[in-house]
């Protein structure tokens, strides 16, 4: 069941987590194109540099007027904009569209040193036309645990290896859910992993890197539908691929009524 509030923003032939054109979910590991305009919630967080806007972080289009992110990708002393509709960063294309932003709310418990909850929601100053191009994801049900090596997938224009360009064109990678009681093993993440993170990848071979920070893992619902269950949070610092260190993500499912209740407040 996908919650009220969000039926309630976006009304029209396009529900949430059901793209029209429908992501090639094979099982490549280490990351590739996309089909374009498959994943039509990912957006790119952009911000002001002396009047050229530059990708920052990815982000989820959840409502025609709301986007999460991750606290991390915000800063107080910077300009804000959301594209939508993206597929190559550096082109043109018909039908995206970069909206400006209204409200930035940083979780109220939010701590950059240890890294808990890393959760940001952002209102656009106005609703977005959905389209083909552009549709929200759908949220995971309150409180609800993905199954270890459960098959969900990274998107996001971060770099293509450590060190590496950032990525033109939006990348997508499969990226097997690793249980906490896994995960928060001492020669995994340890204690830094909480129960409000989800794990996912750590086989050494591929996992979200600078610039996928604020991106969405998504994951299919029961009924088909895709709903977004992280926000890439952190990695390991030693590269973007590093065994046994998965990329962490904060657990959508732990702050549904946090999202729902500001969104009702700011609607």
């Amino acid at each position: 069941m996908k919650f009220v509030v969000l039926a309630l923003l976006f009304a029209g032939a396009y529900g949430c987590g059901n793209p029209t054109y429908q992501p090639v979910v094979s099982r490549v590991v280490n990351g590739e194109d996309v089909r374009p305009h498959s994943w039509p919630w990912q957006i790119s967080l952009q911000y002001n540099n002396n009047g050229e806007w530059r990708h920052t972080c990815g982000g989820t289009l959840i409502s025609n007027q709301w986007v999460l992110t991750a606290a991390h990708c915000i800063s107080s002393s910077r300009q804000y904009r959301v594209a939508l509709g993206k597929h190559n960063l550096i082109e043109n294309e018909n039908g995206s569209v970069f909206m400006a932003v209204s409200n930035i709310i940083v979780h109220e418990n939010w701590n950059s040193f240890l890294i808990r909850n890393d959760i940001a929601l952002i209102r656009l100053s106005a609703p977005v036309e959905l389209s083909d191009t552009i549709h929200p994801s759908c949220l995971p049900a309150e409180g609800f645990t993905l199954p270890h090596d459960a098959p969900c997938f990274v998107t996001g224009w971060g770099r293509l290896y450590t060190g590496g360009p950032i990525a033109d064109i939006l990348q997508q990678a499969l990226l097997p859910v690793v249980d906490h009681a896994t995960c928060s093993k001492s020669d995994w993440w340890g204690s830094q992993v909480t129960q409000t993170m989800v794990c996912a990848g750590g086989d050494g071979i591929v996992s979200g890197c600078n610039g996928d920070s604020g991106g969405p893992l998504n994951c299919r619902g029961s009924d088909g539908s895709w709903e977004v269950h992280g926000i890439v949070s952190f990695g390991s610092g030693l590269s973007c691929n590093y065994y046994k260190k998965p990329t962490v993500f904060t657990k959508v499912s732990s702050f549904v009524d946090w999202i729902n209740t500001y969104m009702e407040l700011l609607n």
